[in-house]
């Protein structure tokens, strides 16, 4: 018997953690919400520790699961969520573990998860597409919302980076790593507006995606979300950081975020209706289910941030319905895991064979 792992089931502490992240954030006042931030916080890290315990044990049966899983042409880009995951717990340590945690011991822990997550998420978005283009066959039909994984890690690291910054000694190291942030964030807008571009394509001239991994639609919303949200939090601690040019930095978050979220709102109306329409002709129960779920949620952030930055009342509605719409997302994938591992006990689940696709790695 082997135990089931691939990089893909990260995506479910990032699912979890975003919730922790976002109810901190709001521009409004909901009762209860950072008691229920700190249970989804804590649930995200024994998620995280459980898929590392189940990675570990699954290297241990088979030392070459890890490049197997790399060489494959599916699963090899969601080795981005494992650097997501991590740092998604540590930003959820920041904003929901303080009170447990002590602010020091939170701190500790973001910035440790956020070295390891940035140095990994730094590598898929090289490796990942190096692989693609020496070792992958790749037709025109085979994007999905999959391929940004490996480019938008780096985007994790320049938002979640943000609130490190001020912890840092003012001068040379404060504002290197705010340059830095704001690299990581025009490698990943470039980057996956080069994806974004190749899915569009694939979408207008090859139709709706296989049903299975149709969901990953939806991860489009975190490139975009997550770009809205980065740019803002580097915005507003560019002015005190770099004085000579932080106002043309912080007036950013404005000029970029809102032309951004007017896509956004395009996008997530084309990902519900594709999703709506296969609904009607069966969803298959699948782990792209967790697409539902953290780039939803950094819709919220990327609302929320724009609440902040014009006061407009219009940004908090959008904040409180992706909100809700991550909430309802999270519950959907949360019954999909369910009840694969029903379906498939998991001592039973075989790791994946070189090239095998991912819809028979999901049944």
């Amino acid at each position: 018997m082997r135990l089931p792992y691939g990089p893909n089931w990260y995506a479910a502490t990032m699912g979890t953690g975003i919730v922790a992240v976002v109810l901190p954030g709001l521009p409004f006042r909901v009762p209860g919400a950072m008691p229920l931030a700190l249970a989804f916080w804590v649930a995200a890290t024994a998620l995280l520790a459980a898929t590392v315990t189940v990675m570990l044990l699954g290297i241990r049966q088979e030392r070459s699961l890890l490049r197997r899983h790399y060489d494959d042409p599916v699963m090899s880009h969601f080795y981005g969520a494992p650097a997501m995951a991590l740092m998604t717990v540590g930003a959820g340590a920041v904003g929901a573990g303080q009170d447990v945690l002590g602010a020091r011991t939170a701190v500790t822990l973001a910035a440790v998860l956020w070295a390891t997550g940035t140095l990994l998420g730094l590598w898929t978005a090289i490796a990942v597409p190096y692989r693609a283009i020496t070792r992958h066959g790749v037709a025109d039909d085979s994007a999905t919302g999959g391929w940004l994984m490996p480019v938008v890690p780096p985007m994790v690291s320049a938002t979640t980076g943000a609130a490190l910054v001020p912890h840092l000694p003012a001068g040379q190291p404060r504002e290197t790593l705010l340059i830095v942030c704001y690299a990581f964030f025009g490698l990943t807008v470039i980057a996956g507006l080069l994806v974004l571009n190749q899915l569009w394509q694939r979408l207008v001239r090859h139709g709706a995606l296989a049903p299975a991994t149709l969901p990953t639609v939806w991860i489009v919303l975190g490139f975009l979300g997550q770009s809205t949200t980065a740019v803002h939090h580097l915005g507003v601690l560019a002015p005190s950081v770099v004085p000579d040019y932080g106002h043309a930095l912080g007036m950013l978050a404005v000029c970029y975020g809102v032309p951004v979220w007017g896509f956004t709102v395009l996008w997530t109306a084309l990902a519900l209706a594709l999703t709506v329409r296969q609904v009607r002709d069966g969803l298959p129960v699948a782990p792209t289910w967790w697409s539902f779920t953290f780039p939803v949620g950094t819709v919220a952030t990327g609302s929320s941030a724009l609440a902040a930055a014009t006061g407009l009342a219009l940004f908090e509605i959008a904040a409180g319905l992706a909100t809700l719409g991550l909430l309802v997302g999270w519950f959907a994938a949360a019954y999909a895991t369910l009840r694969l591992f029903a379906d498939q006990p998991v001592t039973a689940v075989p790791l994946p064979q070189g090239r095998q696709s991912q819809m028979e790695m999901q049944h």
